[in-house]
């Protein structure tokens, strides 16, 4: 089979009727935009946008050992996951470094008894996720299944997302806190709601059947129309999460970094008790966790640029004529008006606050502010 094709979803018709621009992102034909990304990106933040991400990666965990199972291959604990409960974290290799950032669901219990997790991957570390869970369960009474072609992803984000959301579904969004899920209809047809995001505002993730992915899409843009809902592409979704603070994987976090090294130490539990406390990467883990108490190499900070110059990832962070770090992402903050990044700086440099230091772009030290992250947080 020729892998050059990339892979299409449910709605891939629909968005080329929208105008979309289209891209390749790990293999799928994604929209970047439909119009301004200026716009989507102001339209989540102050009303709702709508996001296909039908390209996210599930895999599906059952069987009488599938909690130790995850305990075992995940750096989090997962059996302290109730159902309906959904939680953040990171499977590492046997090095500490990071393979892939999870969202583990809890959803309660097969037909015959055995507890029911879906583990979302990114769209670009599926398979090694995939793999690595199969070989992970090796000596666990537990299956692990490629769930990806089984699911259609809508998101759905920003302040008027609840109202939007209840107007097509019997579920009750006020009971639903944020990082849980629940299965119940959305126009009509069966969903796991889930009220996470990758935007740093309210909303929720639809998982459906792929064949009723354009139904409810359509019913998501009529319901959201008075109240400025848009169609939104990667593009924005990429400022949000960034002004949010939020890490992506291949630019804050790739297989060279420990969760410690990525300032997401948080995410390891150490205390886990199944399988004798033992997982994957547990030993290394605790050395970077050593190192990041006494002599963390670097910090993932925010730059906030005093100019009018981009910087992109792989550009240098400069201090005194030296080289101080490295810009992982950047990009216009529509929100902020201003050109902002995510770095890794040495620790010396690493302070909010912290004068003179620059990216280089293209030669020139642009001068920009350290600042902590997140750049944007909502009012709650």
């Amino acid at each position: 089979m020729s892998t050059s094709a990339p892979r299409l979803t449910a709605l891939d018709a629909l968005h080329r009727s929208l105008g979309a621009t289209m891209t390749d992102f790990a293999g799928w034909d994604m929209p970047l935009r439909y119009g301004s990304e200026r716009d989507e990106h102001n339209a989540v933040r102050t009303k709702a946008g709508l996001f296909d991400l039908s390209h996210m990666g599930e895999i599906t965990v059952t069987g009488p050992q599938a909690v130790e199972l995850l305990d075992f291959a995940l750096v989090g604990n997962i059996s302290t996951v109730g159902v309906g409960r959904a939680r953040y974290t990171h499977i590492c290799q046997e090095d500490g470094g990071i393979l892939d950032d999870l969202i583990v669901y809890r959803l309660g219990d097969t037909e015959a008894g055995s507890p029911h997790y879906l583990v979302v991957a990114n769209a670009s570390n599926a398979q090694t996720v995939l793999d690595a869970l199969t070989a992970r369960a090796a000596g666990f009474d537990a299956e692990v299944r490629d769930d990806r072609d089984a699911y259609a992803l809508l998101a759905v984000q920003g302040p008027e997302s609840p109202g939007i959301l209840k107007a097509l579904t019997d579920a009750d969004l006020d009971g639903l806190k944020y990082y849980a899920g629940l299965p119940g209809t959305v126009a009509g047809v069966p969903a796991l709601i889930a009220r996470t995001g990758y935007t740093g505002e309210d909303g929720f993730e639809l998982f459906l059947k792929p064949e009723h992915a354009e139904g409810v899409w359509k019913a998501l843009t009529e319901a959201g129309a008075p109240v400025g809902l848009i169609p939104c592409g990667l593009s924005c979704r990429d400022t949000l999460r960034l002004e949010a603070g939020m890490p992506l994987y291949g630019h804050e976090l790739t297989t060279s970094l420990t969760p410690f090294d990525a300032g997401l130490g948080r995410v390891v539990k150490f205390e886990k008790t199944t399988n004798e406390g033992r997982f994957v990467g547990r030993e290394a883990l605790e050395k970077a966790a050593e190192r990041a108490e006494t002599a963390p190499p670097r910090k993932l900070v925010g730059l906030v640029a005093e100019g009018r110059r981009v910087p992109r990832a792989g550009m240098a962070v400069v201090a005194d004529g030296q080289v101080v770090g490295e810009v992982t992402s950047g990009a216009p903050s529509p929100t902020l008006g201003k050109p902002i990044a995510m770095a890794y700086v040495d620790a010396a440099h690493a302070e909010p606050g912290t004068q003179g230091v620059g990216v280089d772009i293209r030669g020139t030290h642009e001068p920009y502010e350290v600042v902590a992250l997140p750049f944007y947080k909502r009012q709650k």
